[in-house]
Protein backbone atom coordinates (compact mmCIF):
# COMPACT_ATOMS: atom_id res chain seq x y z
CA UNK A 1 0.00 0.00 0.00
CA UNK A 2 1.28 3.21 -1.40
CA UNK A 3 0.88 6.26 1.21
CA UNK A 4 0.81 9.73 -0.35
CA UNK A 5 2.74 12.50 1.49
CA UNK A 6 1.26 15.83 1.12
CA UNK A 7 3.96 18.93 0.77
CA UNK A 8 2.85 21.21 3.83
CA UNK A 9 1.26 24.79 2.62
CA UNK A 10 3.92 27.34 2.64
CA UNK A 11 1.60 29.84 0.98
CA UNK A 12 1.77 33.40 2.84
CA UNK A 13 -1.73 34.19 3.24
CA UNK A 14 -2.27 38.25 3.88
CA UNK A 15 -4.35 38.63 7.21
CA UNK A 16 -7.68 39.94 6.27
CA UNK A 17 -8.37 43.47 6.56
CA UNK A 18 -10.43 44.67 9.51
CA UNK A 19 -12.68 47.22 8.04
CA UNK A 20 -12.88 50.01 10.99
CA UNK A 21 -15.64 52.53 11.40
CA UNK A 22 -14.52 55.91 9.02
CA UNK A 23 -14.29 58.00 12.44
CA UNK A 24 -12.13 55.67 13.71
CA UNK A 25 -9.56 55.81 10.65
CA UNK A 26 -6.01 57.96 10.99
CA UNK A 27 -7.60 61.91 10.49
CA UNK A 28 -11.38 60.36 10.24
CA UNK A 29 -13.79 62.63 11.79
CA UNK A 30 -15.74 62.06 14.99
CA UNK A 31 -19.38 62.25 14.10
CA UNK A 32 -21.34 63.71 17.43
CA UNK A 33 -24.78 61.66 18.10
CA UNK A 34 -28.25 63.51 18.18
CA UNK A 35 -27.62 63.42 22.37
CA UNK A 36 -24.62 65.54 21.99
CA UNK A 37 -26.08 68.31 19.98
CA UNK A 38 -28.90 68.10 22.57
CA UNK A 39 -26.69 68.76 25.69
CA UNK A 40 -24.42 70.76 23.43
CA UNK A 41 -27.71 73.06 22.46
CA UNK A 42 -28.32 72.78 26.23
CA UNK A 43 -25.22 74.64 27.77
CA UNK A 44 -24.89 77.06 24.96
CA UNK A 45 -28.76 78.15 25.86
CA UNK A 46 -27.63 78.33 29.66
CA UNK A 47 -24.64 80.31 28.94
CA UNK A 48 -26.19 82.87 26.55
CA UNK A 49 -29.39 84.32 29.08
CA UNK A 50 -27.67 85.90 31.45
CA UNK A 51 -26.66 88.03 27.87
CA UNK A 52 -29.83 87.72 26.52
CA UNK A 53 -32.02 88.84 29.56
CA UNK A 54 -29.73 92.05 30.09
CA UNK A 55 -30.72 93.23 26.64
CA UNK A 56 -34.20 92.37 27.16
CA UNK A 57 -34.14 93.94 30.87
CA UNK A 58 -32.55 96.66 28.79
CA UNK A 59 -35.27 97.12 26.07
CA UNK A 60 -38.25 97.90 28.99
CA UNK A 61 -39.07 100.26 31.82
CA UNK A 62 -38.50 99.43 35.47
CA UNK A 63 -41.89 99.44 35.77
CA UNK A 64 -42.24 96.72 34.03
CA UNK A 65 -38.89 94.55 35.48
CA UNK A 66 -41.10 95.05 38.78
CA UNK A 67 -43.83 92.98 37.80
CA UNK A 68 -44.49 89.23 38.10
CA UNK A 69 -43.75 87.89 36.03
CA UNK A 70 -40.81 89.39 34.49
CA UNK A 71 -40.72 90.26 30.62
CA UNK A 72 -39.31 86.91 28.47
CA UNK A 73 -39.48 89.29 25.17
CA UNK A 74 -37.71 92.26 23.91
CA UNK A 75 -39.86 96.13 24.71
CA UNK A 76 -39.34 98.72 22.39
CA UNK A 77 -37.15 101.48 25.07
CA UNK A 78 -33.58 99.58 24.03
CA UNK A 79 -31.47 102.61 22.27
CA UNK A 80 -34.00 105.33 24.50
CA UNK A 81 -32.36 103.50 27.87
CA UNK A 82 -28.72 103.01 25.86
CA UNK A 83 -28.70 106.41 24.99
CA UNK A 84 -29.54 107.67 28.09
CA UNK A 85 -27.12 105.20 30.15
CA UNK A 86 -23.99 106.72 27.65
CA UNK A 87 -24.97 110.00 28.53
CA UNK A 88 -25.56 109.80 32.56
CA UNK A 89 -22.90 107.61 33.25
CA UNK A 90 -20.08 109.86 31.12
CA UNK A 91 -19.42 106.07 29.50
CA UNK A 92 -17.47 108.01 26.30
CA UNK A 93 -14.74 108.95 28.62
CA UNK A 94 -14.85 105.39 30.87
CA UNK A 95 -14.35 103.71 27.45
CA UNK A 96 -11.15 105.45 25.90
CA UNK A 97 -9.55 105.04 29.80
CA UNK A 98 -10.93 101.50 30.22
CA UNK A 99 -9.06 100.99 26.83
CA UNK A 100 -6.02 102.55 27.84
CA UNK A 101 -5.81 100.71 31.21
CA UNK A 102 -6.63 97.28 30.06
CA UNK A 103 -4.47 97.42 26.76
CA UNK A 104 -1.52 98.67 28.97
CA UNK A 105 -2.02 95.97 31.46
CA UNK A 106 -2.61 93.21 29.18
CA UNK A 107 0.39 94.25 27.14
CA UNK A 108 3.25 94.82 29.56
CA UNK A 109 1.33 91.05 31.67
CA UNK A 110 2.02 89.58 28.46
CA UNK A 111 6.13 90.70 28.01
CA UNK A 112 6.88 90.18 31.67
CA UNK A 113 5.09 86.97 32.10
CA UNK A 114 6.90 85.65 28.74
CA UNK A 115 10.19 86.85 29.75
CA UNK A 116 9.90 85.48 33.32
CA UNK A 117 8.39 82.23 32.70
CA UNK A 118 11.17 81.30 30.17
CA UNK A 119 13.76 82.21 33.20
CA UNK A 120 11.80 80.22 34.94
CA UNK A 121 11.60 77.27 33.05
CA UNK A 122 14.50 77.11 31.05
CA UNK A 123 17.52 79.01 32.94
CA UNK A 124 19.64 77.14 35.68
CA UNK A 125 19.88 79.18 38.43
CA UNK A 126 20.23 79.46 42.45
CA UNK A 127 16.92 80.26 44.29
CA UNK A 128 14.92 79.45 40.95
CA UNK A 129 12.79 77.13 43.11
CA UNK A 130 11.74 79.33 46.11
CA UNK A 131 11.55 82.23 43.72
CA UNK A 132 9.00 79.91 42.15
CA UNK A 133 7.34 79.27 45.24
CA UNK A 134 7.04 82.74 46.21
CA UNK A 135 5.55 83.61 43.34
CA UNK A 136 2.91 80.65 43.70
CA UNK A 137 2.33 81.90 46.92
CA UNK A 138 1.03 85.07 46.28
CA UNK A 139 -1.27 83.91 44.41
CA UNK A 140 -2.80 82.49 47.74
CA UNK A 141 -2.99 86.32 48.96
CA UNK A 142 -6.59 87.60 48.94
CA UNK A 143 -5.84 91.07 47.03
CA UNK A 144 -8.23 92.77 49.34
CA UNK A 145 -5.45 92.58 51.81
CA UNK A 146 -3.08 95.07 49.60
CA UNK A 147 -5.79 97.41 49.45
CA UNK A 148 -5.03 99.78 52.66
CA UNK A 149 -1.61 99.90 51.85
CA UNK A 150 -1.77 100.27 47.92
CA UNK A 151 -4.12 103.22 48.34
CA UNK A 152 -1.72 105.06 51.10
CA UNK A 153 0.86 104.56 48.74
CA UNK A 154 -1.19 105.93 45.87
CA UNK A 155 -2.47 109.01 47.86
CA UNK A 156 1.01 109.59 49.22
CA UNK A 157 2.51 109.91 45.83
CA UNK A 158 -0.61 111.85 44.68
CA UNK A 159 -2.10 109.78 42.25
CA UNK A 160 -6.04 109.74 42.83
CA UNK A 161 -8.68 109.87 40.35
CA UNK A 162 -4.75 109.48 37.82
CA UNK A 163 -5.44 106.19 35.63
CA UNK A 164 -1.59 105.49 36.44
CA UNK A 165 -2.72 104.62 40.11
CA UNK A 166 -4.86 101.28 38.30
CA UNK A 167 -2.34 100.78 35.76
CA UNK A 168 1.09 100.62 37.74
CA UNK A 169 -0.59 97.67 40.37
CA UNK A 170 -1.59 95.78 37.41
CA UNK A 171 1.54 95.56 35.35
CA UNK A 172 2.54 92.47 36.53
CA UNK A 173 0.37 88.87 37.37
CA UNK A 174 1.84 86.00 39.25
CA UNK A 175 -0.63 83.67 37.30
CA UNK A 176 0.79 84.95 34.53
CA UNK A 177 4.55 83.77 35.23
CA UNK A 178 2.75 80.72 36.37
CA UNK A 179 1.09 80.22 32.97
CA UNK A 180 4.14 81.10 30.72
CA UNK A 181 6.43 79.21 32.41
CA UNK A 182 4.39 75.88 32.17
CA UNK A 183 3.28 76.34 28.58
CA UNK A 184 7.32 76.94 28.00
CA UNK A 185 8.33 73.90 29.80
CA UNK A 186 6.73 72.01 27.09
CA UNK A 187 6.29 73.79 23.82
CA UNK A 188 10.05 75.21 24.33
CA UNK A 189 12.77 72.32 23.63
CA UNK A 190 16.05 72.88 24.98
CA UNK A 191 17.54 71.32 21.98
CA UNK A 192 16.76 74.88 20.07
CA UNK A 193 18.03 76.76 22.51
CA UNK A 194 21.24 75.54 22.62
CA UNK A 195 21.96 75.49 18.72
CA UNK A 196 20.85 79.30 19.04
CA UNK A 197 23.71 79.52 21.89
CA UNK A 198 25.66 77.83 19.85
CA UNK A 199 25.19 80.11 17.11
CA UNK A 200 26.33 83.19 19.19
CA UNK A 201 22.64 84.56 20.10
CA UNK A 202 22.41 86.26 22.91
CA UNK A 203 19.99 85.68 26.12
CA UNK A 204 17.60 88.78 24.52
CA UNK A 205 18.10 87.18 20.93
CA UNK A 206 16.80 84.12 22.18
CA UNK A 207 14.43 85.58 23.50
CA UNK A 208 13.18 87.47 20.90
CA UNK A 209 13.68 85.08 17.67
CA UNK A 210 12.85 81.93 19.68
CA UNK A 211 10.60 81.97 23.13
CA UNK A 212 8.61 84.67 21.70
CA UNK A 213 6.85 82.73 18.27
CA UNK A 214 6.87 79.70 19.98
CA UNK A 215 4.78 80.90 23.19
CA UNK A 216 2.80 83.35 20.91
CA UNK A 217 -0.46 80.79 21.23
CA UNK A 218 0.04 81.14 24.70
CA UNK A 219 1.11 84.72 25.15
CA UNK A 220 -2.43 85.32 22.47
CA UNK A 221 -4.39 83.63 25.35
CA UNK A 222 -2.75 85.38 28.25
CA UNK A 223 -3.21 88.68 26.67
CA UNK A 224 -7.58 87.85 26.28
CA UNK A 225 -7.52 86.76 30.03
CA UNK A 226 -5.91 89.69 31.11
CA UNK A 227 -7.54 91.97 28.83
CA UNK A 228 -10.94 90.59 30.01
CA UNK A 229 -9.62 90.93 34.17
CA UNK A 230 -8.69 94.24 33.45
CA UNK A 231 -11.66 95.47 32.13
CA UNK A 232 -14.27 93.76 34.19
CA UNK A 233 -12.14 95.45 37.74
CA UNK A 234 -14.28 97.04 39.85
CA UNK A 235 -13.33 97.22 43.60
CA UNK A 236 -9.80 98.97 43.05
CA UNK A 237 -10.67 101.55 40.32
CA UNK A 238 -13.92 102.33 42.65
CA UNK A 239 -11.70 103.49 45.01
CA UNK A 240 -9.33 105.75 43.64
CA UNK A 241 -10.69 107.29 40.60
CA UNK A 242 -14.17 109.75 40.41
CA UNK A 243 -17.12 109.03 38.25
CA UNK A 244 -16.75 112.56 37.37
CA UNK A 245 -13.14 112.59 36.89
CA UNK A 246 -11.18 109.49 35.18
CA UNK A 247 -13.95 106.44 35.50
CA UNK A 248 -13.19 103.45 34.20
CA UNK A 249 -16.30 101.47 32.93
CA UNK A 250 -17.25 99.80 36.00
CA UNK A 251 -16.95 103.07 37.97
CA UNK A 252 -19.14 104.70 35.77
CA UNK A 253 -21.66 102.06 35.53
CA UNK A 254 -21.86 102.05 39.54
CA UNK A 255 -23.29 105.78 39.16
CA UNK A 256 -26.23 104.71 36.88
CA UNK A 257 -27.54 102.09 40.59
CA UNK A 258 -27.39 105.30 43.24
CA UNK A 259 -31.07 106.82 44.33
CA UNK A 260 -33.40 105.63 46.25
CA UNK A 261 -35.19 103.42 43.86
CA UNK A 262 -32.56 102.36 41.09
CA UNK A 263 -33.74 102.05 37.65
CA UNK A 264 -32.85 98.69 36.69
CA UNK A 265 -33.16 99.24 33.03
CA UNK A 266 -30.69 102.08 32.53
CA UNK A 267 -28.36 99.84 34.53
CA UNK A 268 -28.83 96.77 32.20
CA UNK A 269 -28.37 99.43 29.34
CA UNK A 270 -25.16 100.27 30.92
CA UNK A 271 -23.92 96.87 31.74
CA UNK A 272 -24.75 95.72 28.07
CA UNK A 273 -23.03 98.44 26.20
CA UNK A 274 -19.87 97.52 28.98
CA UNK A 275 -20.27 93.97 27.55
CA UNK A 276 -20.13 94.70 23.98
CA UNK A 277 -16.67 95.32 23.62
CA UNK A 278 -15.60 92.76 24.92
CA UNK A 279 -17.81 90.10 22.52
CA UNK A 280 -16.67 92.51 20.06
CA UNK A 281 -12.99 91.64 21.00
CA UNK A 282 -14.08 87.98 21.12
CA UNK A 283 -15.29 88.04 17.65
CA UNK A 284 -12.14 89.39 16.03
CA UNK A 285 -9.65 87.33 17.64
CA UNK A 286 -11.81 84.25 19.07
CA UNK A 287 -10.66 82.23 15.84
CA UNK A 288 -7.16 83.39 16.32
CA UNK A 289 -6.98 82.30 19.60
CA UNK A 290 -8.17 79.19 19.48
CA UNK A 291 -6.01 78.50 16.70
CA UNK A 292 -3.08 79.14 18.53
CA UNK A 293 -4.19 77.09 21.14
CA UNK A 294 -4.47 73.90 19.04
CA UNK A 295 -1.32 75.14 17.24
CA UNK A 296 0.49 75.31 20.16
CA UNK A 297 -1.05 71.70 21.84
CA UNK A 298 0.25 70.20 18.36
CA UNK A 299 3.54 71.34 19.02
CA UNK A 300 4.03 70.86 22.36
Amino acid sequence: MTTTLTPPDTTVRKPGRVRRPKSARAGGTLHAGPLSYVILGLFTLGSLFPLLWTAIAASRDNSRLAQTPPPFWFGSNLFTNLDEAWNGANLGTAFINTTIVAGTSAATIVFLSTIAGFAFAKLRFKGRGALMLIVIGTMMVPPQLSVIPLYMMVAKLQWTDQLQAVILPSLVSAFGVFFMRQYLMQALPDEIIEAARVDGASSWRVVWHVVFPAARPAMAVLGMLMFVQTWNDFLWPFLVLSQTGNPTVQVSLAALGRGYTPDQSLIMAGALLGTLPLLLVFAIFGKQIVGGIMQGAVKG
